[in-house]
């Protein structure tokens, strides 16, 4: 066994925190022979319902399990870290404007990025889960400017699962075979699902579909807005199959791509295809299995994905001036 890793969950005691644990504990993050410490933040209100929860982690009987800290305190909940999955966040209630949504979540984000600069592990990388997540990982990247910025991520992947799922269903193949499809942007209803550089058992979407319209409507509209689908089904967001996207984000960002597939994720731009830099934006990605990434090169872009690439991007950019003239960044 080697030395345990310590990760943290913020809002460990919400339903995404809660899917998440216990397939972080059973090996699912880090691999079957790397033994971690949970590291469990919660707000003071509901450190009561984490207890229970950390009760439930103590009853798995984990091997790979080597402790739990669970508290409401930063430092605490930060210390040694070597991965931070941010979870928890406030959601867009009725009558909230994006300037408060954005605003009561730089309260959460801004000491979280100054705490993980204080107290984490030197080779400490972050997944922001919590929505709004790319700007949320902006806010909390802007805080930590000693943590260098390949280390900060946002969550696309759940949008590449759906994307993906729809795919498969409409070829009527496994989801396995779907490949290299990227999100591009935000985790909003503005993101690209781009289907014309993925392939599915080998072919070209566009050919294995054989639907343009398909696919440049209700395929692009069902993935933007399967969060609000999901919400309005079952009267809650997301939070097993958010969970499992985290998994599969960090497990991706771990592992060597293969050479015919990417990884959707969200990282600070340098300017690669013409995105604004230091934007939190999702791009595909290609993981070295050493801990590197670097975002893929010789995608195509034309008239039709450069109107929804730039959609994406000017929403990203007004959430940028926005918090940049409230003061988080």
């Amino acid at each position: 066994m080697t030395t345990p890793v310590h990760v943290t969950v913020t809002g460990a005691a919400g339903q995404i925190g809660y899917q998440l644990l216990f397939r972080i504990a059973s090996g699912q993050l880090l691999g079957p022979d790397t033994p971690v410490v949970l590291r469990l933040l919660e707000i003071e209100p509901a450190m009561k319902a984490l207890e229970g929860v950390v009760m439930e982690l103590d009853d798995c009987a984990f091997p790979l399990l080597s402790g739990i800290e669970y508290t409401s305190d930063l430092a605490t909940a930060f210390s040694g870290t070597s991965w931070s999955l941010l979870v928890g966040s406030i959601p867009r209630k009725a009558g909230m404007e994006r300037g408060d949504l954005l605003s009561v979540n730089g309260g959460i984000f801004q000491p979280q990025g100054r705490a993980i600069a204080e107290n984490a592990a030197s080779d400490v990388r972050v997944l922001v889960v919590g929505n709004p997540c790319n700007t949320n990982c902006l806010i909390a990247r802007s805080h930590a400017p000693e943590v260098p910025a390949d280390r900060w991520f946002a969550m696309t992947r759940l949008d590449q699962n759906r994307a993906e799922t729809q795919i498969a269903k409409k070829v009527g193949t496994g989801v396995a075979g779907v490949k290299n499809l990227a999100i591009w942007g935000n985790h909003s209803a503005t993101q690209f699902p781009d289907f014309a550089n993925a392939t599915v058992d080998g072919r070209p979407v566009p050919a294995a579909v054989a639907d343009d319209e398909w696919l440049r409507t209700s395929f692009i509209t069902t993935v933007q807005k399967r969060g609000a689908a999901i919400i309005e089904a079952r009267g809650a967001s997301s939070a097993a199959s958010a969970a499992n996207a985290a998994i599969d984000t960090v497990v991706s960002l771990r592992t060597a791509t293969p050479a015919d597939d990417c990884v959707s994720v969200s990282v600070t731009s340098h300017g690669e295809y013409g995105v604004p830099e230091g934007l939190t934006f999702g791009f595909p990605i290609t993981a070295d299995g050493q801990g590197g990434w670097r975002v893929k090169e010789g995608f195509a872009v034309d008239e039709f994905a450069a109107e929804r690439i730039k959609i994406t991007t000017d929403e990203l950019l007004a959430e940028r001036d926005e918090v940049r003239a409230l003061g988080l960044i």
